[in-house]
């Protein structure tokens, strides 16, 4: 679905875009039961929530998680299997929030402070790591990528997106305004994000025109390419979209405007 038919404003605590105009922008998924994403994301994790035209939306520092009802059955599955294995965020009172997880009976899959991975519904897998210093119960913190060429998909994500290339512990990793991308070797090609409950990723660009055209010099090819929202469907927020695919499969969405919902 593409964001067509936003129609609520609202604040997103987007991070200040990188120097190549990129930040973290949304983290889309794909649910037959808006009821239980709604209990773990607003629930547990604090998340703020509202609406974007028919859209629900989780509403956390650093990122927007949007939610689209499908009642298609067997839809993808969830992260695991997934290029995306899974995403992260940081809670402030690790205890406190498995407590409401399991009162949810959210499975808890690994438990292992100060840090535990959760099985959110339709099957998405959540790191949490406790940090006690940050002044909210939950920020966005990382995306967690499995591939057969980490070098690779970091140097891609560097090159693309202006991401800053370091590591995150033992990991390979690269840095956005507002996220980590994590990157860990597998042995096998992991199946494509299209479809799945975690269906995309998206980055909000600065100059989104001019960057999708310097992409498409550089040799990316886009899904579905530039385009605006109709002033008339979405009055004064100015919305431009792009789609494209990464080599290892991950689906991404660019936009321009979400940092004035």
């Amino acid at each position: 679905m593409l964001l067509f038919c936003l129609s609520v404003a609202i604040h997103a605590q987007l991070a200040a875009p990188n120097p190549s105009g990129v930040t973290m922008g949304h983290v889309h998924l794909y649910t037959k039961d808006t009821e239980a994403q709604k209990k773990f994301w607003v629930g547990a994790l604090a998340a703020q929530e509202t609406k974007l035209g028919g859209m629900q939306v989780f509403k956390l520092p650093g990122v927007l998680i949007m939610l689209d009802k499908t009642d298609q059955a067997g839809r993808g599955g969830g992260t695991e299997g997934s290029v995306i294995n899974h995403v992260g965020f940081k809670v402030r009172d690790l205890s406190a929030t498995l407590a409401k997880l399991e009162s949810a009976h959210i499975p808890i899959v690994i438990r292992n402070p100060p840090q535990a991975m959760v099985l959110a519904p339709d099957g998405i897998r959540v790191e949490l790591t406790e940090d006690t210093t940050i002044s909210e119960t939950t920020i966005n913190h990382h995306i967690h990528f499995y591939a057969t060429d980490v070098d690779a998909m970091k140097n891609w994500y560097v090159a693309t997106f202006g991401a800053i290339p370091g590591k995150r512990g033992k990991f390979e990793a690269a840095d956005l305004p507002g996220v980590n991308l994590t990157f860990t070797p597998s042995p096998t090609a992991q199946a494509p994000t299209m479809g799945r409950a975690l269906d995309h990723i998206g980055f909000e660009v600065r100059n989104l025109e001019d960057f999708t055209k310097k992409l498409e010099a550089a040799g990316v090819k886009f899904d579905v390419p530039y385009r605006t929202i109709p002033y008339r469907t979405i009055p004064s927020l100015g919305l431009s979209l792009a789609f494209l695919t990464d080599p290892w499969g991950t689906y991404i969405e660019l936009t321009e405007g979400l940092n004035k919902l």
